[in-house]
């Protein structure tokens, strides 16, 4: 897709002493609920990606409760990649590599990275189009290894029916400002998942309305 999508923290801001670092105030509210999904789902060990990392405060929270798993964050802009290698170099975590330039809607990068026994995708799904998301699934599940896991977290409706006046609210906002962008449906994840060969191994409800879709590769 173009350079214009968003990352998983599409609200993040720098601190005047932080250098490169960027903060995302929703990241450090969900960081420690998802980290505690992720040491219950996760593999123990292997090779981990985060599409769209974002900030990198999500990933140097998962390297460092789940230091066996060695992790490969992304993301398109080059500021927050700047910001999720700032954020590792602080934590001195040995098993985050540096960030690398990924778009998650491009057709055909999913072979490129291929064998992740992990995938984590936190908050993007929403940020942009339906056929955008089905690509990103799609080379996702392309990326994985066999028995592999993919994770996807952020708001959904819940077949079809927006379920708080917050997320009508955001979806509605969401809308106005680029109309093929908002919440997708938990029924069309249901079925894009199942159609790139993987299998719903569970639907978490998490905090502030959120849910995770865990998926698994078959063996």
């Amino acid at each position: 897709m173009s350079d214009k999508l968003p990352s998983s923290a599409s609200v993040a801001h720098a601190d005047a002493d932080a250098g490169p670092k960027l903060f995302a105030p929703a990241a450090a509210r969900n960081v420690a609920d998802i980290t505690a999904l992720l040491q219950t789902h996760a593999p123990k060990s292997g090779r981990a990606m985060e599409v769209a990392s974002g900030t990198g405060q999500h990933v140097v929270s998962f390297a460092g409760a789940m230091p066996r798993l060695h992790w490969q964050p992304t993301d398109i802009d080059p500021a927050r990649r700047a910001s999720i290698d700032a954020h590792a170099a602080e934590a001195g975590l040995p098993n985050v590599a540096r960030a690398i330039t990924l778009d998650a809607t491009a057709a055909d990068w999913g072979e490129r990275h291929a064998g992740q026994d992990l995938i984590v995708l936190i908050n993007l799904l929403h940020l942009i189009s339906a056929p955008a998301a089905l690509c990103a699934i799609n080379e996702m599940a392309v990326a994985l290894s066999p028995g592999g896991k993919l994770v996807c977290y952020g708001p959904f409706k819940r077949n079809g029916q927006l379920t708080s006046a917050g997320d009508a609210r955001f979806d509605a906002e969401l809308r106005t400002a680029d109309p093929e962008i908002g919440y997708k449906d938990s029924l069309d994840m249901r079925g894009w998942l199942g159609n790139a060969g993987l299998t719903i191994i569970a639907e978490v409800d998490m905090p502030a309305n959120n849910l995770a879709f865990i998926a698994g590769k078959p063996a």
